[in-house]
């Protein structure tokens, strides 16, 4: 039995893994920081208001959670360049908890999610999101996506519905459009939507959702005010207060909570993964990670604001902005109070129809038809496990969506895993090869034999493992003994050659059997080599052509 002294180090020593550091800050970088964080105001704004307005609780109830949540995310978030506030996916869930227990029951929802997500992180469960499957998370992002878009049909048409399934109230905007049809709120509509998208394919950091609703806002004001805009703005942060607890629903409420505890781990993990693949030398801690989503999400309801998460397309802004730490999500939320306590009365003047533009363009850019059109060639099981994953979360909700895809991905697996097993009829390497693979080592080559099936339940460790190793020159990848490869671990593959890549350590691969080609070609594997001619037959052939790389360096050196 633990002594209770070591107990009660053990506890204090995980809470400092928690704590802000001083390495997560640098002088260095406030320039480029304050700059990334403007960009991302400029970015979040409009989102922030619009998210707020969906998610049925309100505008400043969004804002408020970008400037409360944000900052907090940032601060004790285990990734340095996330940004987190409201979500598209996160206002999905919220709407049912809206139309059931009223604004109320949204704050605590909130704080119980945070509770569990500080739970989660002490526990190590941040670790787990290395199983989740490409398939799975593609085919949720495209149903967020659709159920986005079709949440803006009543105000991009200018109509009043309700309903909670998100079919049926698009259906219902459209029957009621149709009996009295206007052209003003549409017009609006599709005028931002497409602005923001052209203006993504011209110039990706130019902020067009905020100039265009801008545009909308005066259009609609010299008009008279004709259609229906965002409403009062607070030109300050509401005063924190504790929720009025309706004890009589509280079981519906924790279920509520476990939803979007379970929706804001998910989707903040799979952002942090995201943004490590754009850094170089980054990498995100989970449970840290975790930790920080359960302070915003503690706190940010108690000033009036929804749960969050962290946001894949603002975070991807930062990343391009060319942000250095984690001041750049605080600059972020500070800008975004300044724009409420300066310019709230003009930002209660938003017309409706103008966040639809805005919603409607980002549900569009989160749909990346490439990534969809490779997943759906890696194999047959990858691309059931994606369209089942995507319709079930239109139909059903996120997190019953996520576990089908789970149960769907891990049959097709282990059905793949199965067929493999079979007995090596070929030679197998015999022997003690312990010197050879010395001397290769002391010539700074390092030759590895990967066995069994590369899919999502057994790449993670062994890549990782591989993309650390940073003692040599030329990395050979023995391919023979693989049996399964999958979509989710291909694209791990890609990740690991190319950040091997780009710290100059050249990869070969040797061996590989002409059934896995197809998918490590659709998935990139060979767009991260150095070339193409880096793919061998042989192990021999493949040695011979690392020493020649690691003669040539020496002699450039």
């Amino acid at each position: 039995m633990p002594h209770p002294a070591a107990s009660k180090e053990s506890i204090r020593s995980r809470a400092l893994r928690f704590a802000p550091r001083r390495s997560d800050w640098s002088r260095a970088t406030i320039g480029r920081d304050l700059s990334a964080g403007l960009m991302v105001a400029l970015v979040a704004l409009p989102l922030a208001l619009g998210f707020g307005v969906a998610s049925g609780v309100g505008a400043a109830a969004g804002i408020t959670t970008a400037i409360v949540a944000g900052i907090l995310a940032a601060i004790f978030g285990g990734s340095n360049v996330q940004v987190s506030g409201p979500t598209g996916a996160m206002t999905i869930v919220l709407i049912p908890i809206v139309a059931n227990h009223g604004a109320d029951g949204v704050l605590v929802v909130g704080v119980l999610a945070g509770l569990m997500l500080l739970l989660l992180a002490f526990t190590g469960a941040g670790r787990a999101m290395k199983y989740m499957p490409l398939p799975v998370v593609e085919g949720f992002t495209a149903g967020i996506a659709l159920i986005i878009g079709l949440q803006q049909l009543p105000a991009a048409l200018g109509v009043d519905v309700d309903g909670e399934k998100v079919l049926g109230l698009a259906w219902g905007a459209f029957k009621a459009w149709l009996e009295t049809p206007a052209w003003q709120a549409p017009v609006m509509t599709l005028a931002v939507a497409a602005g923001i998208l052209l203006a993504a394919r011209i110039r990706s950091g130019f902020p067009a959702a905020l100039v265009l609703v801008a545009a909308a806002t005066a259009i609609n004001m010299l008009a008279d005010g004709s259609l229906k805009t965002i409403g009062y703005i607070p030109s300050t942060l509401p005063a924190p207060r504790l929720p009025q607890i309706p004890w009589e629903h509280l079981d519906s409420l924790l279920l509520a909570a476990v939803a979007v505890a379970a929706l804001g781990a998910l989707e903040s993990l799979l952002s942090a993964t995201v943004a490590d693949a754009m850094t170089v030398g980054d990498r995100h801690d989970p449970d840290r990670e975790l930790f920080g989503q359960g302070v915003a999400n503690v706190v940010a309801p108690l000033f009036g604001g929804i749960p969050a998460t962290a946001a894949i397309a603002r975070t991807a802004v930062n990343v391009r902005a060319g942000a250095g730490t984690r001041l750049a999500a605080v600059f972020h939320s500070l800008l975004l109070l300044v724009a409420v306590l300066v310019a709230a009365r003009w930002v209660g003047e938003i017309p409706l129809a103008a966040l639809a533009g805005v919603l409607i363009a980002t549900a569009i850019q989160m749909i990346h038809p490439r990534n969809i059109r490779s997943v759906m060639r890696a194999t047959k099981g990858d691309g059931v496990t994606l369209l089942i994953t995507a319709v079930a979360t239109v139909v059903f909700d996120l997190v019953v969506a996520v576990l089908i895809g789970l149960v769907i991905a891990g049959f097709f697996a282990l059905r793949e895993t199965a067929r493999t097993a079979v007995l090596e009829t070929a030679p197998l390497d015999t022997g003690d090869h312990r010197d050879e693979e010395r001397e290769l080592l002391d010539e700074h080559i390092a030759a590895f034999r990967m066995e069994g099936p590369l899919f999502f339940g057994a790449a993670h460790d062994f890549l990782l493992d591989l993309a650390d190793a940073s003692s040599v020159k030329v990395v050979v990848l023995r391919m023979r003994y693989v049996t399964t490869i999958d979509a989710t671990g291909a694209q791990m593959l890609a990740d690991t050659i190319g950040r091997l890549e780009r710290r100059g350590t050249r990869v070969l691969l040797a061996a590989t059997k002409p059934e896995h080609v197809p998918v490590l070609r659709e998935l990139g594997v060979f767009d991260q080599l150095a070339h193409e001619n880096h793919v061998f037959d042989t192990t021999p052939d493949a040695i011979a052509h690392a020493r020649l790389h690691v003669a040539r360096n020496q002699h450039d050196e």
